[in-house]
């Protein structure tokens, strides 16, 4: 039975799929692991616990779901919108504008079902915002209360392709107000609004009167009063859908994706963005459709070396011949480069490549020229672990500093994020998990007579641990046992008797029913969720907790040197849905001042005189709070009327929920004897573990989440009245509480509110060779 001491030096291949459980042989095995969740990897090889959220506000409406975009005006001048049912409110430098002691807004066209599908590209201070609904809406800033949204005014077209039928149009004059009659029913009621164009000049639709009378108002006046078979109607309208794609590309604004030419491109004139008068003039405007065999919908654009056009079925570029001059009308190129095909959310342009969602949501892809080939490919980023994602994504948003992560909201509302750096090989991703929950958990009680004598109600509690109730025989009595319930006399009753059982344990706390419906939450809960397990899931239906639901992510750089990372979270809170606005605590902390750590997620902070009072917690009402306090830990408190008492009087104090983050490694591999290959499946046990860490405090290891020992950080030197120090950086040996075994797994924790680093560990084991 050899002695070896491994080493594991690194974990820059982040969280792997279980189906590479077996790669042992796979370079990248030694630096993965199992389970990364509430974990960072940093591109030198180090797991970091990531910070928690700070608390800005509420949403207007937390009955609506909501979406932030970011704004930047200037490295300084960076702004988060909130995007809510017709409605956009502003935040700067972590708080929310407000103006006359109110949150600041203005009016935008766009409901809470299209919010998620805008498209938006930005120039100074003026964004430029796109939906098939709508026509191209221009957000402008002149301060920080001084918003405008408008529609933007083309200086001239687009245009569809000219008519090529006998139908004439004849103008009713030749300048302002006028009727355009057409020769056979053209017209329909949503071309009001529509741009026409013949007898050298043009006008926008105003009135529609049938399918062959409109009236219009001049924008150019027409030559002559005659009838015409030559004319143009315009390309974004109400009939044929607007543009749903926008980017800059040379000096050209370029729009694309409308219902009716869900391929075609439609580029500015050069350096004039509200310009799209088409010509053969080298800057001229130009309209260019994709040529395919399929309708291939174009679902972004994104400028890099050259213009990268995502669809429903393949990624192009357009160039200038495949040369670097810029494209104009008589040189421009569009390549087929990959047929993966895209999904309706937006890429990010990451470097020199762009990070893109595959057409099923699932796959995040990376487009990069490869010089190689001579061309573009795509390789799959989600290829070593395709659960991370395979609940589908809805949003992706890049934050450069510090670390390079690409942060992708997942649809059931936990965060995935990788750590890219392709410059060295990092492709890394790990789960986050914010803190609190949403939805309660319930049992609802049917045809109450036919549940079985020894049915089950299993509740796992968020520290994993377990309690059973069990029904008995059908009685109006009390239950024989102390995790009994008895059947009785209707669904409402066994209801109660549920109740009463539950109740009576001091685990939990139960509301009164509401008729058959038992709603059960834990009396201290931890970081985790409440679950319950029916084994009559059509007598005794039941619903879980789940973890808080992060519904919108978006990245703006931030006042120091790393981006800022802003949320929209979904909770339940005191028994109603709220969505709030938080944004991450800065990633770089001062590991010298404790006081400022930050690893409470919806948290707020005082500092001020020593008191044991803190108020304000009003969007926390109810909920059962992490506290720091002048640097160490404290005792959990329950909210109540918007504040909580310390039990020590604190100058400085952080209050939010609490998170764990958890590393589990992936099976052990080494330790056989020489000549005896893998120690794979060999009975094994892990009696000592060696960790490197940097900036920790409070952590501890074991063999599973449910065996954990305590790290010690407190020396005989650290008095005892004072928070322990946090370790700088260093080795802590523990003895490990471990069997013998064939997995051999490691698991490191942090469940309080300090943070965590890990640089290696390295595990010393006895492996048997029978």
């Amino acid at each position: 039975m050899p002695r070896t001491t491994l080493a594991l030096t690194s974990f820059v291949s982040g969280e792997l799929s279980p189906k590479m459980d077996g790669r042992t042989d796979f370079e990248k095995y030694s630096s993965g692991c199992k389970t990364l969740e509430n974990m960072l990897i940093h591109p030198q090889g180090a797991a970091t616990r990531r910070v928690g959220t700070q608390f800005i506000s509420e949403v207007k409406t937390s009955a609506n779901k909501t979406r932030l975009i970011p704004f930047e005006f200037s490295t300084t001048q960076t702004y988060i919108l909130e995007f809510g049912n017709t409605y956009i409110r502003f935040y700067k430098d972590k708080g929310q504008i407000l103006s006359g002691g109110s949150a600041y807004e203005i009016s935008s066209p766009y409901l809470t079902a299209e919010l998620f599908d805008i498209k938006y590209a930005q120039s100074a201070d003026v964004m430029y915002l796109c939906h098939n609904n709508h026509e191209v809406m221009k957000l402008s800033r002149t301060g920080h209360t001084a918003w405008t949204l408008t529609e933007v005014a083309f200086t001239d077209g687009p245009y569809l392709a000219e008519n090529t039928t006998a139908t004439t149009m004849t103008p009713g004059g030749t300048t302002g107000s006028v009727s355009i009659t057409a020769s056979t029913s053209t017209f329909v009621a949503t071309d009001v609004g529509r741009l026409i164009s013949f007898n050298s000049g043009r006008a926008k639709i105003t009135g529609y009167t049938s399918g062959t009378v409109v009236t219009a108002t001049t924008q150019d006046d027409f030559a002559s009063t005659g009838a015409v078979t030559a004319w143009k109607l315009g390309a974004f309208s109400d009939t044929t859908g607007h543009p749903s794609c926008v980017s800059f590309f040379e000096q050209r604004l370029v729009f694309a994706g409308t219902t009716n030419e869900p391929q075609t491109l439609y580029f500015s004139k050069s350096g004039d963005y509200e310009n799209m008068t088409a010509g053969t003039n080298s800057d001229d405007a130009m309209i260019y459709t994709i040529a395919s065999n399929e309708v291939n919908n174009i679902r972004y654009l994104k400028s890099v070396r050259t213009l990268i056009v995502g669809t429903t079925a393949a990624e192009y570029t357009v160039s200038a011949d495949g040369t670097d001059a810029a494209v104009t009308p008589t040189n421009v190129t569009i390549k087929r480069q990959s047929s993966f095909g895209s999904a309706n959310v937006d890429a990010i342009a990451a470097g020199n490549a762009v990070l893109f969602l595959q057409r099923a949501k699932r796959k995040i892809r990376e487009l990069a020229y490869n010089f190689d080939v001579d061309g573009y490919t795509a390789p799959d980023l989600t290829i070593l672990n395709e659960s991370v994602t395979n609940t589908g994504i809805n949003q992706i948003a890049y934050q450069q500093e510090p670390s390079s992560m690409l942060w992708c909201v997942r649809d059931d509302g936990v965060l995935a994020a990788l750590t890219y750096q392709r410059s060295e090989n990092v492709v890394a991703w790990s789960r986050h998990k914010l803190g609190g929950r949403f939805n309660d958990c319930t049992i609802t009680v049917t045809d109450y007579a036919n549940i079985a004598v020894g049915t089950t109600l299993k509740f796992t509690k968020s520290d994993g641990s377990t309690v059973t109730f069990t029904s008995e025989a059908i009685s109006g009595s009390s239950p024989s046992s102390s995790l009994g319930f008895r059947p009785n006399q209707d669904n409402d009753t066994t209801a109660d008797n549920i109740f009463t059982a539950v109740n009576s344990h001091s685990d939990f706390t139960v509301s009164n029913p509401a008729a058959n419906v038992v709603t059960i939450k834990e009396t201290s809960p931890s970081a985790g969720i409440l679950t319950v397990k029916s084994s009559d899931t059509t007598r005794l239906a039941t619903t879980n907790q789940t973890n808080a639901v992060v519904e919108s992510a978006a990245s703006i750089t931030g006042a120091i040197n790393e981006d800022e990372l802003w949320l929209i979270i979904k909770r339940t809170i005191n028994g109603a849905t709220k969505r709030y606005v938080e944004v991450f605590s800065d990633f770089d902390f001062d590991e010298t001042d404790q006081t400022a750590f930050h690893f409470v997620d919806s948290g707020l902070s005082y500092d001020g005189s020593a008191t044991t009072s803190i108020s304000g917690l009003d969007h926390l009402e109810g909920e059962t709070v992490t506290i720091l306090a002048d640097g160490g830990t404290h005792a959990t408190k329950t909210v109540s009327s918007g504040a909580i008492t310390l039990d020590r009087s604190s100058k400085k104090v952080k209050v939010g929920y609490p998170f764990n983050s958890v590393l589990q490694s992936m099976r052990v591999e080494g330790g056989a004897a020489v000549g005896e290959g893998t120690s794979q499946g060999k009975t094994k046990r892990i009696s000592k573990v060696v960790l490197r860490l940097f900036e920790t405090v409070g952590a501890k290891v074991g063999p599973s989440l449910t065996k954990l020992e305590t790290i010690p950080f407190r020396t005989t030197t650290d008095p005892m009245d004072t928070p322990v120090s946090t370790f700088l950086a260093g080795d802590k040996e523990i003895e490990f509480d471990g069997d013998y075994e064939s997995d051999g797994f490691i698991v490191v924790k942090q469940e309080q509110p300090l943070p965590m680093s890990i640089l290696a560990i390295y595990p010393t084991l006895v492996t048997s060779d029978g």
